[in-house]
């Protein structure tokens, strides 16, 4: 096994809940790179969007990913744009198994609905946002040396599915 796991997909398929049951169960650290983006810039996802812009960003997303698949023992959860980016993907491919937590455009809507700090969704048509972001992302994901879909699945369940694909 590489020497962290990082979980990918769209926002609201449960990275981060996945992700601290699944480094706990593993004796592992767990990283939520969006805190650290946010811990980094003194300021939030959304105010960093608001301020400086998507594609500043990105670049400190790039920086936090490079600094952390340096590291061992981890669970990241990445933001859900972090695999847009190939040299994300090719530092995250080559220190992680990338899991990718795929969720219906439904389930996304409904478990985002309250998240006032999700700047791609604040539009008049957040689940048209949602469909379209996701067709662009999917092959992306789709990279992600696994899948697991957690729809309709709770969080106990994904955790005991990703262990039994390191298991076998």
């Amino acid at each position: 096994m590489k020497k962290n796991i990082a979980l990918v997909g769209f926002m609201g398929a449960g990275k981060s809940a996945v992700g601290k049951v699944l480094a706990k169960r593993l004796a592992m650290d767990f990283v939520d790179l969006d805190a650290a983006i946010e811990e980094k810039e003194k300021r939030s996802i959304a105010q960093i969007f608001e301020e400086s812009g998507e594609p500043y960003f990105r670049r400190i997303e790039k920086e936090v990913v490079k600094e952390f698949s340096g590291k061992e023992g981890q669970v990241l959860a990445c933001g859900g744009g972090v695999v847009m980016d190939e040299e994300n993907m090719a530092r995250l491919k080559q220190s992680a198994n990338l899991v990718y937590l795929k969720t219906s455009p439904e389930i996304i809507l409904k478990r985002t609905q309250s998240y006032q700090h999700r700047p791609l969704l604040n539009v008049p048509d957040p689940k048209k946002k949602i469909e379209e972001l996701l067709k662009i992302r999917e092959p992306f994901y789709a990279r992600a040396d696994f899948t697991v879909d957690t729809s309709d699945k709770e969080i106990r369940e994904i955790v005991e599915e990703i262990l039994k694909r390191f298991a076998a």
